[in-house]
């Protein structure tokens, strides 16, 4: 019986076209998924603890954080006013019940808008760029997915970064889609085109370390654990089990910085202006005067529940669709 390198895990022979149906696919299928959970989650902190008039909160469905003002105890648009629910399983059950199925899929419009393309952007990037690093970096191509994770990274926040602060205006000031041309504009002659890139360095200091070691911890484990169960391809249960791991570990590192981002988004909403700005390291200086260095690390596990099985689905997912079309294009070739 032949046995496969570790090392040598295959890598489909797929278009760019294909990878960018599979990675967008994973981040519907991820959106799908996780979105309930959060509003769930949402609503239950809610409950717990009441927004104070004026405040903000951030909200993450897996793929991309939210801003939302609370108004007079309810926030905007998608968000509802917190109901009187005894745990998670009452919360799924009467929110069905008395607002809708649809409702355990509040704010996922804007994440299918802006979060699926970056995410097809991200992934694609990766794909194309680990391939080419790993033929040029010979001996050394085992670092391939950390640079490859790295560089695709900068890519996609870079051309989403202006979106996203966008949005967050239009929702710190209850602004509606008609006016998104008027914001930009306003930004652009008051600040100039820089002005659209503001929280920038944060979110590269957050995702940056956490794409580099995301993929290079995902792309070790998938194919140790191909090496260890004797399989030629990854199984939809190893790469399942090897992004839950990996995006484990990754968030655990960065979570700082999450923790900084987080911290600079809410205060953007609450002051109302896109003229707010601090440095990461005055933020982070902030948080550990007034809360000590275990305030860097706040959040720990809900971001842990939230970014393991949104990892493990957008990858597993991911990697099933590039098989899909790896074995539709060859399979028919080889008959």
């Amino acid at each position: 019986m032949s046995s496969q390198k570790s090392s040598s895990v295959p890598r489909w022979d797929i278009t760019p076209v294909q990878q960018m149906i599979a990675s967008c696919s994973g981040a519907i299928i991820t959106s799908l998924f996780v979105t309930p959970l959060d509003v769930v989650k949402i609503r239950l902190q809610a409950q717990r603890n009441p927004f104070p008039k004026g405040k903000c909160f951030v909200y993450c469905n897996g793929l991309m954080d939210h801003i939302c003002v609370c108004e007079n105890g309810i926030s905007k648009a998608w968000y509802k006013a917190p109901g009187h629910f005894k745990g998670t399983l009452d919360a799924f059950i009467k929110i069905i019940r008395m607002e809708g199925i649809r409702s355990l899929w509040s704010g996922l419009p804007p994440t299918l808008v802006m979060a699926v393309p970056a995410t097809v952007i991200y992934f694609t990037c990766y794909d194309q760029l680990c391939a080419v690093l790993k033929l040029r970096m010979g001996d050394r191509s085992d670092y391939a997915p950390l640079l490859a994770g790295a560089i695709a990274r900068v890519g996609s926040a870079t051309v989403i970064s202006p979106l996203e602060l966008i949005r967050t205006k239009m929702q710190s000031e209850k602004q509606s889609y008609r006016e998104l041309s008027a914001v930009i504009q306003s930004a652009l002659h008051n600040q100039g085109w820089r002005s659209l890139w503001r929280g920038w360095g944060p979110t590269l200091l957050r995702d940056v370390p956490f794409s580099a070691m995301y993929w290079f911890n995902y792309e070790k484990g998938k194919a140790w654990l191909c090496q260890y169960y004797n399989f030629t391809d990854p199984t939809f249960a190893i790469t399942f089990t090897a992004g839950a791991l990996s995006g484990s570990f990754a968030s655990i590192v960065t979570l700082p910085f999450d923790v900084v981002k987080t911290k600079r988004q809410v205060e953007l909403g609450e002051l109302q202006t896109m003229k707010f700005s601090s440095s990461t390291y005055y933020v982070m200086k902030r948080i550990v005067a007034e809360n000590g260095v275990s305030g860097l690390f706040a959040g720990f596990l809900p971001r842990l529940i939230k970014v393991a099985p949104a990892c493990a689905i957008m990858i597993s997912t991911y990697e099933f669709g590039k098989a899909f079309f790896h074995y539709s294009t060859n399979v028919p070739n080889m008959l």
